[in-house]
């Protein structure tokens, strides 16, 4: 940063601060389309929430005809001190807001407890998330947001999403937003959300431009920026900016770039976040690393995974088989948690696809157990040029099994049982409505056993209030005389189970309008016809 930009921080003249602010101004008065601010607690989106506020306290109250809304994200599973403090902030901007009576409303928008982070895993068994299955961003995240952003829509007509982005963040940051652009045009229309469009007010400032606004512009609403800027340092990632601030630039550590997210984030091989957290002094968090540790090395253990997708639908993944020292080797590739593996050819049963549905009867194998019964699938393939080749191929993954979603729930619970959060003695790693909804589907998909209760009271010593109509149609004696008979007549003992719950759904209905549907989807998986 050269020295004329570091007088002007020191003494307070930031032209680039007083631009923005003009052209938030002349952007807030050019149409009645209600704002939609979005708050995540970071310097970025800090540095708009602050200049919003700050512009429209500056104009005459007759010129604010319009709603903003600030609104902020949880995930359900926010980084504990990530969250107080967009909790604490949220309130704070409210009561403010309120105070110099600024059309300013804050809001919390959060996912579908049928959408949640546990309700996914533990309850649907869906593989936690990773760079080529990033199913929680979309169903965490965006899914609340937008929902609350059409609520808008429906009541305006359209709305202005005004966020936090920057042209120098990334070179793939700044050339969606370049796209975007229409020259002349202050908003850009949102690419996905019909009768939104998006500002970005502080698109051209650089990161040293927002430590400087931020270190050197109290909050209007009493927030500490230097406590935030300190956030950055604990979190351990990225890159320190220039510092005013003597005290904060003698321990300046690593401050930008940080990824304030999901404690339990599995996307990335290593939480850079939580682990600075940790070694900043907040010990009291280790027990959520290790848990995020060993979350994410089971991922891709086969034996916790079903052999087949959701729907019962049955894939292959290709191995390679090599030779070393005149010995076969099946190569199991490097993924995620999981190393590289070198398995001995000769451990395995080695198929024809044609042969695969006679040997799981035979052998009597269940798809979704635990066991990985080291089955290849030996196939022909023709190449581009004419060739024929012999391939070797492995079932592919689906769910995590039943026993792996009871153990993840179980390690879960012991987790949140000893976790002492410093300043919320009530603080919940998995909420109540989301055990009731695990609840629902794991009997759905064949719980009769009903272990959701049984898990919790073993783990934090004692109940909750569980749903009575949510018990169990049959008591142990009588499904181990179903499972007795499904083996008699060789059925499919899920199939039973998943039948019996989708008639149980639709009892009480003079129209039973699905219900056929149901049944065939049950009876047509993939796994009952190999």
């Amino acid at each position: 940063m050269t020295f004329g930009i570091i007088s002007n921080a020191i003494s307070g003249q930031m032209p680039f601060v007083d631009e923005a602010k003009e052209n938030i101004k002349k952007a807030y008065k050019e149409d009645d389309r209600p704002w939609v601010v979005g708050y995540s607690g970071g310097k970025d989106s800090t540095v708009v929430v602050q200049l919003v506020f700050e512009a429209l306290d500056e104009m005459p109250k007759e010129e604010l005809h319009k709603k903003v809304y600030v609104i902020s994200s949880d995930t359900l599973v926010e980084t504990p001190l990530i969250i107080n403090s967009i909790n604490q902030t949220l309130r704070r901007i409210q009561d403010e807001a309120l105070k110099r009576n600024l059309p300013i409303e804050t809001h919390k928008v959060k996912p579908a407890i049928q959408q949640s982070f546990w309700v996914n895993i533990i309850g649907k068994g869906y593989p936690t998330p990773n760079q080529q299955f990033r199913w929680c961003t979309d169903r965490l995240k965006i899914e609340p947001a937008n929902q609350f952003i059409m609520d808008k829509v429906s009541s305006f007509g359209e709305v202005i999403m005004v966020l936090g982005v920057r042209e120098d963040e990334s070179q793939t940051r700044g050339n969606v937003i370049r796209s975007h652009t229409v020259d002349g045009k202050t908003f850009m229309k949102h690419s996905t959300l019909s009768n939104a469009y998006v500002y970005a007010p502080i698109r051209s400032f650089s990161l040293d431009d927002v430590w400087d606004y931020l270190l050197n512009h109290p909050s209007p609403w009493g927030d500490d920026n230097k406590e935030l800027h300190r956030l950055y340092q604990d979190s351990n990632s990225g890159e320190c900016p220039l510092v005013i601030d003597k005290n904060i630039k003698e321990s300046a550590g690593s401050c930008g770039n940080s990824r304030f997210g999901c404690w339990v984030c599995t996307v990335v091989n290593e939480d850079k976040a939580l682990t600075g957290f940790i070694q900043s002094g907040h010990d009291w968090m280790k027990p959520l690393l290790d848990f995020r540790n060993w979350l994410y090395t089971i991922r891709d253990d086969r034996t916790k995974r079903m052999k087949y997708r959701k729907h019962g639908q049955i894939y292959y993944k290709d191995v390679r088989v090599e030779e070393i020292d005149d010995v076969k080797y099946v190569l199991i590739p490097k993924k995620s948690g999981r190393a590289k593996q070198l398995i001995k050819f000769d451990e395995y049963t080695v198929l024809r696809k044609e042969e695969l549905k006679d040997y799981v009867e035979k052998n009597n194998i269940d798809l979704s157990s635990p066991e990985d019964y080291k089955i290849l699938v030996n196939y022909e393939e023709e190449t581009l040029d004419g060739q024929i080749v012999s391939k070797f191929a492995q079932l592919g993954l689906g769910p995590f099994t039943m026993e792996a979603r009871a153990e993840i729930l179980a390690e879960l619970l012991k987790v949140q049982k000893d976790l002492v959060h410093p300043e919320d003695p009530h603080y919940e790693l998995i909420s109540v409505d989301e055990l009731k909804a695990i609840r629902k589907i794991w009997f759905k998909t064949g719980d009769w056993e009903d272990q959701v209760p049984a898990i919790y009271q073993e783990i934090m010593g004692h109940s909750i209030d569980w749903e009575i109509d949510d018990r169990p149609l049959f008591d142990k004696e009588q499904i181990s005389d179903l499972e007795l008979l499904a083996d008699q007549f060789k059925v499919d003992i899920k199939v039973i189970k998943k039948l019996i719950s989708i008639e149980k759904d639709f009892s009480g209905y003079k129209v039973r309008r699905g219900l056929m549907d149901e049944i065939g989807k049950a009876l047509k998986q993939d796994y009952l016809h190999l």
